[in-house]
């Protein structure tokens, strides 16, 4: 029997960090090697010119490996109550159908449980409303990256 479990043991983190570090090192060239178009402004600079280069790293359980917690400048999360996803997974098609109960007896105390590790790893989430816009969520974390930028120039 298939079950949607994933762990983080299942994911390879230290490739994760790796690559980061790969991307922090130099973005230009990384970029370029990874087949990334870069902007005129992008490719204009190098290693010795200051330029802005930012790198968003998505995905469940980000939040739930200190090595990779340390490489972030912000963090984000999105967050919805228990009727909502239970709602939004329900409207979900997999290739094979979740079996009844999952959601309940599974997905989201695996949610709980990965959740309460993150809020115990990571202290500087800054906390989005998933109930809101799209329009919405992007503005904030355009607001903060944009503050953040200002604050460092």
């Amino acid at each position: 029997m298939f079950t949607h479990m994933m762990m983080i043991t299942a994911l390879d983190m230290e490739a994760m960090v790796n690559t980061v570090k790969g991307w922090q090192e130099n973005p230009v060239k990384f970029a370029r090697s990874h087949g990334v178009s870069l902007s005129p402004e992008a490719e204009e600079s190098n290693s010795e010119q200051k330029g802005i280069h930012i790198l968003i790293i998505e995905g469940f359980l980000i939040y739930n490996y200190k090595p990779l917690i340390d490489v972030y400048d912000k963090c984000f999360y999105i967050s919805i109550p228990y009727e909502e996803c239970k709602r939004r997974r329900g409207t979900r098609t997999y290739t094979v159908p979740d079996p009844p109960g999952l959601f309940d007896g599974h997905v989201w105390p695996m949610y709980l449980k990965h959740r309460k590790e993150m809020d115990n790893n990571c202290n500087r989430i800054e906390y989005l409303d998933g109930m809101t816009t799209k329009e919405d969520i992007y503005n904030a974390v355009y607001k903060t990256i944009q503050n953040s930028l200002l604050n460092n120039l």
